[in-house]
């Protein structure tokens, strides 16, 4: 993958302007949170070919081998209240599902909030961190890991990760792949800059949500339950009927969602 590449394929006005890259870093979250502090531009993106110290939600680890994958983080600095912030981690799922679409002809599906799921195995993480003050937003990083060309995982993680290419068989543009994303991210967060929620971008993520329908189990520190997930609502929060028949609203941060014979 080279800068000049994926310069090359973008057809965005902002999203991934300027780009950032690296051939090895830390974290691209780390740098691009660097960046933001240091005054860096609403689209910034910032990408690397290897990463040494990859971040998952809840302080899990992200493997990142070289020459495999795509690890980008994109810097926001948008006029929305900091409570309209975890939405965005959304938004983003449902623009690289549609990039990831366009691009192998496979059908992603979303298993909430933003992991992205081919053939129920895990091939996108989605990492969103916010600098903040009360009613004002600093800057937002949305941190993207897409498995694409990967034909091997460590023993760990093999049973519930997949690549691109081991579902499609055959190699994935990494630099195609990305720009298609800023493409769609660009309008997806367009549509919800409108409204400061995802009402306008509901029916997509809905529609590939593979929990939508599906009973679910809830592991909430508060206390586990099962149910069936619905679907979202406009601020993203997993609606999910329990068995007696209530309807709760899950919101994600400490909550997670599985299915209950398995990942989804």
């Amino acid at each position: 993958m080279t800068e000049e590449e994926l310069e090359s394929r973008l057809s965005t006005r902002w999203a991934g302007r300027p780009l950032v890259y690296f051939e090895e870093t830390d974290s691209t979250n780390n740098q691009a949170k660097r960046l933001a502090e240091a005054g860096a531009v609403h689209g910034t993106l910032v990408a690397a070919e290897q990463q040494s110290a990859g971040k998952g939600r809840r302080g899990r680890s992200w493997s990142s081998p070289p020459g495999t994958g795509i690890f980008m983080s994109l810097v926001l600095k948008p006029e929305l209240k900091p409570e309209c912030a975890s939405m965005l981690t959304l938004v983003a799922a449902l623009s690289v599902a549609r990039a990831v679409e366009k691009v192998t002809g496979l059908k992603p599906m979303i298993k909430w909030p933003n992991d992205l799921v081919v053939n129920r195995k895990k091939v996108t993480g989605i990492l969103t961190e916010m600098s903040a003050k009360p009613g004002k937003i600093h800057y937002i990083v949305i941190g993207i890991g897409i498995n694409v060309n990967m034909e091997e995982f460590p023993a760990e993680i093999k049973q519930t990760a997949t690549s691109l290419r081991l579902e499609a068989g055959h190699m994935i543009s990494r630099e195609e792949l990305m720009a298609a994303f800023l493409k769609y991210f660009e309008e997806d967060f367009g549509k919800f800059e409108k409204t400061s929620d995802l009402s306008l971008l509901l029916d997509d993520y809905n529609r590939r949500l593979i929990n939508r329908g599906n009973a679910v189990r809830i592991l909430d520190p508060a206390g586990e339950y099962s149910g069936k997930a619905l679907g979202i609502n406009e601020k993203g929060g997993l609606m999910v009927e329990r068995e007696n028949h209530d309807i709760e609203v899950i919101t994600s941060g400490e909550v997670s969602v599985r299915g209950v014979y398995g990942y989804v």
